[in-house]
């Protein structure tokens, strides 16, 4: 007979909590050129600091179950990513990523708004302990203290020069 998996028991009140933000931004260009800048690979190209370490691809690209790695920057060491969906003829990219403490998602829906891209960008965190909790609502303030007019200004200046904002 094999034993059911038992939970283990809780050493403390730790209850996860889930949040969610969601912002829109407008780049300048048609949604063919803009939606492959969201893939890790090519986010290189407008994200200044954006090194991630690929683990697994099967492509040269963005593709789906593609695992990487990145520093952290808020308080963890190194952040596991994995594209979880990856459905480029509807110009959408979900990411998972963990660490010991929490778990996210970032999803990126891109919509054509004739020669302009709508982009949709909605980071959910749930934290796996009371640590992930705290970490997940400052990494959420940070993310969208300017509800993403950062990547909008990053992502059009690139567009328009071929360059990293600075």
């Amino acid at each position: 007979m094999i034993a059911a998996c038992q939970p283990k028991e809780q050493k403390t009140n730790f209850k996860p909590e889930r949040i969610r933000k969601i912002a829109s931004f407008t780049v300048h260009a048609p949604i063919e050129k803009v939606f492959p800048l969201f893939g890790p690979i090519r986010e290189k190209e407008w994200a200044a600091g954006w090194e991630p370490e690929i683990i697994f691809s099967n492509s040269d690209e963005a593709d789906e179950h593609m695992i990487f790695k990145t520093s952290g920057k808020h308080h963890d060491e190194e952040f596991l990513w994995i594209i979880t969906q990856f459905r480029p003829e509807e110009h959408l990219v979900e990411y998972t990523v963990s660490t010991v403490d929490r778990i996210w998602f970032v999803r990126v829906q891109c919509e054509s708004r004739n020669e302009e891209t709508l982009a949709t960008v909605s980071y959910t965190y749930t934290g796996l302990n009371n640590r992930g909790n705290e970490m997940n609502m400052e990494a959420l303030d940070k993310m969208f203290a300017n509800n993403l007019a950062d990547w909008e200004e990053a992502i059009n200046y690139y567009i328009k020069t071929g360059n990293q904002f600075k």
